[in-house]
């Protein structure tokens, strides 16, 4: 299989993924609008400073378009930058994923 060929099945994948994760998102931000208009959900910022994110909000979509602009800044990357770039977003992904998951299970 050529790179090109394994570039194009890689990024096939994490839009598979950023898609699973951008409709958790949404309605895990709805339930959190419930659950802060109840006065309940006190708390700063999803994640911690040190889970790879710049952004720092209440709610996932901030998160979800921060990793979906990172997804698409890597298209355009050389194989060097890919390589560099691709653990930091599995990993961001990954973190998603969890703690959607986790909030789903404790809502």
């Amino acid at each position: 299989m050529s790179s090109s060929n394994s570039n194009s099945a890689l990024f096939e994948k994490l839009t598979e993924n950023m898609q699973v994760i951008y409709r958790k998102a949404i309605d895990a931000d709805a339930s959190l609008a419930k659950i802060q208009q109840s006065g309940q959900g006190k708390f700063n910022h999803v994640f911690s400073d040190e889970a790879g994110f710049e952004v720092q909000s209440k709610r996932f979509m901030p998160y979800v378009e921060e990793l979906a602009k990172d997804i698409a800044n890597l298209q355009s990357a050389d194989m060097a930058k890919l390589e560099e770039e691709l653990p930091s977003i599995v990993k961001k992904m990954e973190l998603l994923l969890a703690t959607l998951a986790q909030f789903k299970s404790t809502i």
